[in-house]
């Protein structure tokens, strides 16, 4: 039998590949001009404004006009990730859309959003694990860098969720809104981002889901809220086991903007700082796959995004579906 490692190059044989990580290199989010507030959706359901924000943590939230379409907004959070991180969109290797929401069934809008912003090399998937998305594409997206199949990766999240939300639901409505966030990740000799733990329970996929007949997402509020807290701060445990830190050990905590009530559970469950978990949803709404880096750049706005800092993501969405992972924030 002949010996498979005498026909490998001298130098292959002596030195071993140095392992890849992925750090992120740069942020940028969209979000569409028109803001609608409460009253004129407690006024649709004759409730005060009041309890809308007892319930959500809302105020006001971003929608998109008629005619808007998802993958223009993804390709501005784009084209702004790429210029924070002063790279250059013909050099993207892949694009990943995270989105529960394209404005066709076919084709994806990854492929779309890498035409809109010239990145004319790059491959182009759109994945869709309803409010984990981007968590998920962080997964996708470091395992292409970190596996040498990749260098420079565009991750997206975007969603227009009031396409998908019926408007005399009464649990939804007031929640539900649209928006795109965006970072670049890169190639580093030593990785930012940790390990991603992801988790799945199909058997809960009809507590929230949006039927192809009707296109208007239903949701069981009160057993989605139990779950959500529950695996969230699951999925926090799991992430910072897997970088070797204690909570305590970690600046900052952004999670899936879904409820104020839920972050409040979470921090209150797992005795976080308050400052130290960062909440957007009064301004933006739930806007699935987009709602973590547009929590992300709120906290960037208010210097809590320092280089050094260590910040884990954590997210649960429809399927259900979570997951989390630990960031060591650079310059970007």
């Amino acid at each position: 039998m002949p010996d498979s490692t005498a026909a490998l190059p001298l130098e292959a044989a002596a030195e071993p590949r140095t392992a890849l990580g992925a750090e992120i290199a740069g942020l940028g989010v969209a979000v569409p001009e028109t803001v609608v507030g409460n009253a004129e959706i407690a006024a649709r359901f004759g409730i005060d404004e009041s309890w809308i924000v007892r319930r959500t943590g809302i105020a006001e939230r971003r929608v998109a006009a008629p005619g808007e379409l998802l993958h223009e907004i993804a390709a501005k959070a784009g084209e702004r990730a790429l210029a924070a991180a002063d790279v250059a969109a013909a050099d993207v290797d892949l694009v990943l859309l995270a989105t529960t929401s394209n404005d066709e069934l076919m084709p994806g809008a990854s492929p779309r959003v890498a035409a809109a912003i010239g990145a004319t090399k790059a491959g182009a998937i759109d994945l869709n694990a309803a409010c984990t998305g981007f968590v998920s594409g962080l997964a996708l997206g470091c395992g292409q860098i970190e596996s040498g199949r990749a260098t420079l990766v565009l991750l997206i999240g975007a969603d227009m969720m009031t396409r998908l939300t019926d408007p005399d639901d009464r649990g939804t409505a007031a929640v539900f809104a649209d928006g795109a966030g965006a970072i670049v990740l890169r190639a580093a000799e030593q990785g930012r981002v940790g390990r991603v733990v992801l988790g799945a329970d199909g058997d809960s996929a009809e507590l929230i889901y949006t039927p192809k007949e009707t296109g208007r997402t239903v949701m069981q509020g009160h057993e989605t809220f139990r779950h959500a807290v529950d695996r969230m701060c699951e999925a926090t445990l799991a992430a910072a086991a897997a970088a070797g830190l204690e909570l305590a050990d970690v600046d900052l905590f952004v999670y899936h903007q879904a409820n104020a009530r839920i972050l409040r559970s979470v921090g209150e469950r797992l005795e976080l700082p308050e400052e130290r978990v960062v909440n957007s949803i009064e301004h933006y709404g739930n806007t699935s796959a987009a709602s973590v880096p547009l929590a992300l750049d709120d906290a960037r706005l208010a210097g809590q995004l320092q280089p050094g800092a260590r910040v884990l993501i954590a997210a649960f969405g429809a399927g259900f579906t979570w997951g989390g992972t630990v960031v060591e924030w650079g310059s970007a």
